[in-house]
């Protein structure tokens, strides 16, 4: 029973001099992996030139066409190629300008204005949807570390054991039989394979986090790691933002109205909104099809003076032009049919998008419910019972009044209420993040850096 007490001591001894060790390295938090990502995401930064582009666009569309000017030479007489020989010679020199139809300048650069405005409220979800993706990758890795940091403990301590079975079967001391050494080498191995698995599930989230946090090497190095090591995070989760005791009983109450009201605030969904606004103008510029494009020109004549010097008048030509779209059932309807179509179809991509957002919030709540539940059951209850259990187990076979299985059962039983105490913690933090998306309001909309639209 020394013996063991002195290997315990030892090994708690190794640990915290472990553990003191790891918080000397750089510690990557949630919020700082976050922040990190949506700095680095090129897709906000393509949108903002894409919204200037757009926006540079509709300055264009509201300006008229440019005027053609033409210059040439009219009736020159072949047989002597004289530019005073004909009456008819003239030098000509003219200008026309083309009006659109009806307003379709000023609503075509509305409609494009309209198109820009969607490029804010689409980096804002970005954002949102970011933070989401981002915070999976970071608990995948934060469950990966927290894990095996359990495993760690559990393995010394069957190491310990190990020596101890080996040490007491040597010597013949106590009940130890040779099948507790090999269930010790057994429990050990089976221990060393989880680890092995956790340890690649780690190096595969941390992969995927790096993809998003490093926009180059030198990036890695103000964060105080590269590309090749681990990355080291805090030790225990971040606190998230909690949902509104009212929002809550609004969504447990499965009050779908209201719960649609609330979304309708959601960057997404204004998305759809502005882009519906655009495709209703669309509508407004087919209809002005049906309108007749106008168009001016001028021109001016100058013609030689005779052989005998006599004096010829010069010409000015001024005239209007303009068509006729009466025939319109196989071109400006069909125009006008697509615009409406095309605007009722993003329509309902709204309505899909709110009930799959509303669909989605009653699964998150019904797990967020069921991981509270759990959480407060293994915290007041069941960890506590298997402590217990591990313990009483130990101290028997420790005083010789106990199964070296047993010990093992209770011992991995133990590790196993732990690391599934953890994974609800984890889960249910990453539940919260995802719930807190759908009640992400335009408060958090950035700012386009050209300037309010």
């Amino acid at each position: 029973m020394r013996r063991f007490s002195f290997h315990v001591i030892v090994l708690m001894t190794l640990l915290n001099t472990g553990l003191a060790q790891s918080q000397t390295k750089s510690v990557l938090t949630l919020e700082q992996a976050v922040e990190i990502a949506i700095n680095n995401d090129p897709w906000l930064v393509g949108s903002e030139y894409r919204e200037q582009a757009i926006v540079s666009s509709s300055v264009a569309a509201a300006s008229l066409p440019d005027p053609v000017v033409n210059i040439g030479l009219a009736n020159l007489p072949t047989d002597g190629f004289a530019f005073d020989q004909e009456p008819m010679t003239q030098l000509k020199a003219g200008v026309s300008q083309m009006f659109p139809r009806g307003d379709s300048l000023d609503i075509r650069s509305r409609q494009l204005r309209e198109q820009a405005a969607e490029h804010p409220l689409m980096r804002a979800d970005r954002i949102a949807r970011t933070r989401v993706q981002v915070s999976d990758i970071w608990l995948e890795i934060y469950r990966a570390q927290q894990s095996i940091k359990l495993i760690h403990q559990d393995r010394a301590l069957f190491e310990q054991l190990s020596d101890i079975a080996k040490a007491n079967y040597a010597t013949a001391l106590g009940r130890v039989r040779q099948q507790d050494i090999i269930r010790a080498k057994l429990e050990l191995t089976r221990l060393e394979d989880r680890l092995t698995k956790l340890q690649a599930l780690e190096e595969r989230a941390t992969g995927k986090l790096l993809e998003w946090i490093l926009k180059n090497q030198q990036s890695a190095r103000q964060l105080g790691f590269d590309a090749f090591s681990a990355l080291q995070l805090p030790n225990t989760l971040p606190a998230i933002a909690k949902i509104t005791d009212n929002t809550l009983l609004m969504v447990k109450r499965k009050n779908q109205q209201q719960l649609a009201e609330l979304l309708a605030d959601h960057p997404y969904i204004l998305s759809i909104n502005q882009r519906i606004r655009a495709s209703q103008t669309g509508v407004e510029l087919a209809k002005e099809k049906y309108k007749p494009q106008w168009g001016v020109n001028a021109s001016y004549a100058f013609r030689d003076d005779t052989p005998a010097g006599a004096s010829r008048a010069d010409f000015l030509s001024v005239g209007v032009s303009f068509d006729l779209p009466i025939f319109t059932e196989n071109r400006q309807d069909k125009e006008v049919s697509a615009a409406v179509n095309q605007s009722e179809a993003i329509k309902t991509d709204k309505l899909l998008a709110l009930r799959e957002m509303m669909s989605a919030i009653q699964s998150l709540y019904a797990e967020r419910e069921r991981l509270t539940d759990r959480q407060s059951l293994y915290n007041d209850e069941l960890l506590a019972q298997m402590q217990e259990q591990a313990d009483a187990s130990l101290n028997a076979y420790t005083n010789d009044d106990g199964d070296f299985a047993e010990v093992a059962r209770a011992r991995i039983a133990d590790l196993n209420a732990r690391i599934d105490a953890l994974d609800i913690d984890v889960d249910l933090v990453r539940t919260n993040i995802r719930l807190n998306y759908y009640f992400n309001t335009t408060a958090g909309i950035s700012k386009t850096q050209f300037g309010e639209q």
